[in-house]
């Protein structure tokens, strides 16, 4: 058994050799190795630090105001700056039929979510936003948001703003995008 492995061994050594030459092997080897070097210098999303601040810009033309009458829950949710969207990624559904919690007709909440932790500036209490995507039709196109706040890498996905999370329901197509509170954060001492 050695001596076939040693021969089949010692017959691919011999077409390697033949058809390859060192000027060449090292030619590909340094393009490998510099490929590799430059593995870390591609874009990666960062969540932002405590101090940073995220430009959620102040509302989409042709997108009527949808102003919130509770003073406990301020803002526009038809605006990538209300309060609920610090860790959004993807189409406002209060622009595509739905509202901030609820998803447009024709359209499901996926079981699947990922969450954030935004500050209420009404009372200064951080709140757990889950995002929940709605899936069925196709993309709305409307009022795109995008906040990398609390985002984490693919390796936590449960906090990570990148996946389609229409994985869980009956279709993969997503529609659009709600953030419902689903509790108050700990205070971290």
């Amino acid at each position: 058994m050695s001596n076939k492995i040693d021969s089949l061994t010692e017959n691919v050594a011999r077409i390697f050799a033949k058809n390859t030459s060192r000027r060449g092997l090292f030619s590909r080897l340094g393009a490998l190795v510099a490929g590799a070097a430059t593995i870390p210098l591609l874009p990666v999303a960062r969540g932002a630090g405590p101090g940073d601040k995220v430009d959620m810009g102040n509302g989409y033309d042709g997108v009527a105001s949808q102003p919130n009458d509770n003073p406990q829950d301020p803002g526009d949710p038809s605006s990538c700056s209300y309060w609920r969207y610090c860790a959004i990624d993807g189409y406002l559904c209060t622009c595509c039929g739905g509202t901030h919690t609820t998803c447009p007709p024709g359209t499901e909440m996926s079981p699947l979510t990922w969450i954030g932790t935004c500050l209420n500036p009404a009372d200064g209490r951080s709140y757990i936003i889950s995002y929940n995507d709605c899936c069925g039709a196709n993309s709305c196109g409307r009022c795109i948001c995008y906040s990398s706040l609390d985002d984490k890498p693919m390796v936590r996905p449960q906090a990570n703003n990148d996946i389609n999370w229409c994985l869980g329901s009956t279709t993969e197509v997503y529609n659009c995008t709600t953030a419902i509170i689903a509790g108050v954060a700990l205070d971290s001492k």
